[in-house]
């Protein structure tokens, strides 16, 4: 897993950091870098759950990309939401 510069994840509460593991094993399944772009740094909804410390966005791989995001959905979604932001993966820890 890498870090865009700036990128905290010191305060992420144990759920999302447990998504984070799991991602990062998606990605390199496939070859590909896992970045995480952003935390709770950065401008987001006011209602966001960056602000509680369970959301991260995170790059787009280069390729392999339905793969990637089928994988990251699959990850318990009774816990984790998982959206393709358009420019990256937006997860969030939101146990329905």
């Amino acid at each position: 897993m890498l870090l865009k510069p700036g990128v905290d994840i010191s305060r992420l509460n144990r759920e999302i950091r447990r998504f984070l593991t799991k991602a990062d094993a998606i990605y390199t399944a496939y070859d590909e870098d896992f970045v995480v772009t952003s935390t709770y740094e950065g401008t987001h909804g006011p209602s966001s759950l960056h602000y509680a410390d369970d959301a991260i966005d995170a790059g787009l791989p280069k390729k392999y990309k339905s793969e990637i995001f089928s994988g990251l959905r699959n990850i318990n979604p009774a816990k984790y939401d998982v959206v393709n932001e358009g420019d990256h993966y937006h997860a969030e820890f939101d146990p329905h």
